[in-house]
């Protein structure tokens, strides 16, 4: 059955010929909204940063590249990868830093590209130049932590920038001609429905070249889960998120490249929703919900 979504991984696979995975690299970067602001960060972000687990953190780039490659050919049969540097802010560093960690990686045999996972308010002109130089070497996406287009929200997650921020790193990365994809989280603290389609009818109207939709996850020893577990927020249930992750989908312009629909984590870790653990039977109902309405992305699309 044809898909009612443009699915990244299926584009990449046409766009290379094979099968191509990202593998998950920690070079030991840090985040302007920890350390430096002193405080705790995002109130969602774990001990090593938000969504990285299953690195070999002992080795070095090169080395968690050749690691992970092992692992994905043995699963997957992958023949090409692409490096995700992932946890907490990959360009919060001098250039110099930042160009040998990214040189290292590109270094891995198979390697055919990067994928720099960020924060809008660590990408200013240098920074972008330099992502520009990259990008005409080899095959590159900025990932940019949006979250939510509210600023009210944004707060209320001690991002530490607000929308415009990333509008601004977000216009500094297309003159250049970079890819960009966004994330944003379903079920943030006090969004509503109205909230969370006016973030997808944003993204929609930016016409992002690729984005990631993530579930609110919870995780043990995050200020997000002291709040879980004082009842102070209520948790989507599955037939939720079911339902408005295939209603962003339908806002999303046809364009955009899905990279994710769905988030996880750590299951010694994972406080709540339980049932996110269960990524193919979400995936499967998304899917579902969106043949049951007889729609696709872009379907509302205002843009």
């Amino acid at each position: 059955m044809d898909k009612p979504y443009r699915l990244y991984s299926a584009w990449l696979k046409q766009r290379f010929g094979g099968r191509v995975h990202k593998i998950s690299v920690d070079a030991g970067f840090s985040c302007p909204n920890r350390g430096a602001r002193l405080n705790r960060g995002c109130i969602f972000c774990g001990e090593h940063g938000s969504g990285s687990f299953g690195i070999a953190r002992s080795l070095d780039v090169a080395g968690q590249l050749e690691h992970g490659k092992e692992v994905m050919v043995r699963k997957y049969k992958a023949r090409w990868f692409i490096a995700y540097f992932q946890p907490f802010s990959n360009t919060w560093a001098p250039l110099e830093e930042l160009r040998r960690h990214y040189d290292a990686a590109l270094g891995v045999t198979d390697v055919v590209g990067l994928a720099i996972g960020t924060r809008p308010d660590c990408v200013d002109d240098a920074v972008a130049d330099l992502l520009a130089e990259y990008h005409r070497r080899t095959y590159l996406w900025l990932e940019l932590g949006v979250q939510s287009c509210h600023d009210a929200t944004l707060r209320r997650l001690r991002r530490g920038h607000d929308y415009a921020c990333f509008l601004t790193a977000y216009a500094a990365a297309k003159r250049r001609g970079l890819r960009v994809c966004a994330h944003i989280i379903i079920g943030l603290p006090g969004e509503s429905r109205r909230d969370i389609l006016a973030t997808a009818d944003e993204m929609a109207r930016l016409r992002v070249d690729g984005i990631k939709i993530h579930l609110l996850h919870v995780l043990r020893g995050t200020e997000l889960g002291e709040m879980y577990q004082r009842g102070e927020f209520k948790l989507l249930e599955r037939n939720e998120y079911v339902e408005l992750a295939a209603d962003v989908i339908e806002r999303l312009h046809p364009d955009t490249l899905i990279q994710r629909l769905t988030g996880d984590g750590p299951r010694d870790l994972l406080l709540a929703p339980r049932w996110s653990l269960k990524k193919w039977e979400i995936l499967n109902a998304i899917e579902g919900e969106l043949h049951r309405r007889g729609t696709r992305q872009g379907s509302s699309c205002r843009y």
